[in-house]
C-alpha cells in the first residue's frame, strides 16, 4: 500500500468533512447542478471515487457507471450512496486499471489529478483513455490553491510537485502530494491526447472538460 492509499484508508470516516467548510458551500452546490449534465445516458468510468461524494450525483443519469478506487474503506462508504444496479464500485489501481472487457463513452475523476506526480500525469491519462472510446467526454474537477482555506504547501520537491502536512482527528500526521495546477499546466500535459478543452473556475475548485483524441 502506497503512502497516500494508507492516507485515505485511515481518513475514510473523516474525509466528507472537506466538503462542509461553510466558504465552499456555494461553488459546491454549483458543480453539482452543473456536472451531472455531462455524463448524461452516457456510460461513465470514475477513477478514484472514494468515499462517493461525486459518484452519488454521476450515477442517477448516466446509463451504467463503474467506479473504482484502491481503498476498500471508502469503497465501503460509497456502497451506502449509490443504486448498486446503475453503479458498480470496484477495488482497482488508478495507475493499472483492470480490463473491464469494454470502453466507456465518459470519464471523471474529482480531487484526483492533483494528487499524481508530475513524472506520471502523461501515462496516467493515455492509460485512462485507452479504457474510454475515442471522443469520450473527460472531466477532472479539483481545488484551487486559496489562502486561508487550503491547507497550507509545506514543501515543493526538484519535479515541481508540492505537499502537504495533514493532520487527522486521532493525531496523525501525513505527508501528501497535492499539486496545484493552472489551466497552461493541464494544457501542455494534455497536448496531442484530448480535443476540445475547455477550462472552468470556481473560487476555490477549477474543471477541465474535453474529448478523448481520435
Amino acid at each position: 500500500m502506497s503512502e497516500l492509499e494508507h492516507y485515505y484508508a485511515v481518513r475514510a470516516n473523516e474525509y466528507d468533512t472537506i466538503y462542509a467548510k461553510p466558504e465552499r458551500q456555494e461553488d459546491l452546490r454549483a458543480i453539482e447542478a452543473w456536472l451531472p449534465g455531462l455524463f448524461r445516458a452516457k456510460s461513465v468510468l470514475e477513477i478514484a471515487c472514494g468515499t462517493g461524494y461525486w459518484t452519488q450525483f454521476i450515477g442517477p443519469v448516466a446509463t451504467d457507471m463503474v467506479a473504482v478506487d484502491a481503498s476498500p474503506e471508502t469503497l465501503a462508504i460509497a456502497a451506502s450512496r449509490v443504486e448498486p444496479g446503475r453503479v458498480k464500485l470496484l477495488a482497482a489501481d488508478a495507475y493499472d486499471l483492470p480490463d473491464f472487457g469494454r470502453r466507456f463513452q465518459s470519464g471523471f475523476a474529482g480531487f484526483w489529478l492533483s494528487h499524481v506526480p508530475i513524472s506520471r500525469l502523461r501515462d496516467f491519462l493515455r492509460a485512462f483513455h485507452a479504457a474510454l472510446e475515442p471522443g469520450a467526454t473527460v472531466v477532472f474537477i479539483d481545488n484551487r490553491y486559496v489562502e486561508g482555506s487550503s491547507t497550507p504547501i509545506s514543501e515543493q520537491d526538484d519535479d515541481g510537485n508540492t505537499y502537504q502536512v495533514r493532520r487527522l482527528r486521532n493525531g496523525e500526521t501525513h505527508r501528501v502530494l497535492k499539486n496545484f495546477p493552472t489551466e497552461q499546466a493541464l494544457r501542455d500535459v494534455t497536448e496531442g491526447l484530448c480535443t476540445h478543452a475547455q477550462f472552468r473556475v470556481w473560487q476555490y475548485y477549477w474543471a477541465f472538460e474535453y474529448q478523448v483524441a481520435h
